[in-house]
C-alpha cells in the first residue's frame, strides 16, 4: 500500500489479528523472551469464601484472559478475614499484620509489582512477592494468602500471577 507521496506504507494491523498472536506468543514463551522461562497467567481474586462443608476458606480466583480456568487456594480463617476486607478497602481501628506491611511498604517507597504463584505441591500452592524499592527490585517467598491480601492493600492493586506449571500439577 501506498499514501499520497508515493511511499510505501505498511498495513495497519488488524487488532483481532494482533491479540490473537499476542496471546499465542505469551502462551509459548516467557516473559524474558526465554522458551525455557515459566509462563504466567493473570488471575482475577473473585472472592473468598467459606463453605461450612469444606475444613477452611477459600481464595477463588479466575483466569483473566481464556481459558477462564478456575483456582481455589484454602486459607486460614484470621486471613480469609483480612482479604475480605481488602477486597472491600475495609480498615481495622488498629491496624492489622497485613495493614502494617502495606503501610510500611507505602511509607518506604516500595511498590508491590506482582504476586507470582510459583508452583504447587502436595496439597500446597507457594507464591513470591514481588516487590520494587529505591534500593531495587526484591522477591521474597510467601503465602499465596498473605502476598495477595498485601497486594491487594496497595494503592493500586498488584497483579496477581499463575505459572502455567500451577495450573498443570493442579489439575493433573
Amino acid at each position: 500500500m501506498s499514501d499520497d507521496d508515493g511511499l510505501e506504507v505498511a498495513p495497519e494491523p488488524d487488532a483481532a489479528t494482533e491479540s490473537t498472536a499476542t496471546i499465542e506468543a505469551s502462551a509459548s514463551v516467557g516473559p524474558t523472551g526465554d522458551p525455557d522461562a515459566p509462563v504466567f497467567r493473570v488471575m482475577n481474586v473473585e472472592s473468598v469464601l467459606f463453605d461450612l462443608s469444606d475444613p477452611s476458606p477459600m481464595i477463588h480466583m479466575v483466569e483473566a484472559e481464556v481459558p477462564f480456568r478456575y483456582l481455589p487456594i484454602p486459607i486460614a480463617l484470621a486471613e480469609a478475614q483480612a482479604l475480605h476486607n481488602a477486597l472491600l478497602g475495609v480498615e481495622g481501628r488498629r491496624p492489622t499484620t497485613h495493614e502494617l506491611l502495606s503501610a510500611m511498604l507505602a511509607r518506604l517507597n516500595c511498590d508491590v509489582i506482582a504476586v507470582r504463584i510459583v508452583r504447587y505441591e502436595g496439597g500446597v500452592f507457594y507464591a513470591e512477592l514481588d516487590v520494587m524499592s529505591p534500593r531495587g527490585r526484591e522477591t521474597f517467598d510467601a503465602r499465596p494468602s498473605d502476598a495477595i491480601i498485601v497486594a491487594t492493600r496497595q494503592r493500586v492493586a498488584a497483579p496477581v500471577l499463575c505459572a502455567e506449571a500451577v495450573f498443570a500439577e493442579f489439575f493433573d
